[in-house]
C-alpha cells in the first residue's frame, strides 16, 4: 500500500499578467478549501488523502486543474461546489465525475 491512497494536486502557478494560468482563477483559494474539507471529514493522513500544492502542470488553457493519483485523473472545476462534487464523487466513492474529467 502507498503512504497515501490518494493524492490530490491542485496547479496553484501564477503566471506573469495577462498570461493563461490556474492561479488566475482562484487555485489557491479551492485546494485550501479542499484540504480543509478532506480534514473535516476524517479522510487526510496516512494511508487516506493528502491534498498538495503543484506547480505548473503545463495545461495552462484547461485551468484551473487538479490531478489525482494514482488515478491519473484530471478535473477542471469553477467553484466550491465542483470541488466538493469530486470529493464525494471521486475521492470518497471512486467513481470518475466525467462532466469536470480534462
Amino acid at each position: 500500500m502507498t503512504y497515501y491512497r490518494r493524492h490530490v494536486f491542485f496547479c496553484v502557478n501564477q503566471r506573469v499578467a495577462g498570461e493563461a494560468c490556474c492561479n488566475t482563477h482562484c487555485a489557491q483559494e479551492m485546494r485550501n478549501y479542499a484540504k480543509k474539507r478532506i480534514k473535516e471529514l476524517g479522510l487526510h493522513g496516512e494511508g487516506k488523502i493528502r491534498v498538495n500544492n503543484g506547480g505548473c502542470m503545463d495545461r495552462c488553457e484547461q485551468g484551473p486543474i487538479m490531478v489525482i493519483y494514482p488515478d491519473a485523473v484530471w478535473y477542471t472545476y469553477r467553484d466550491k461546489k465542483d470541488v466538493d462534487e469530486i470529493i464525494h464523487e471521486h475521492l470518497i466513492n471512486g467513481r470518475i465525475v466525467a462532466r469536470l474529467k480534462i
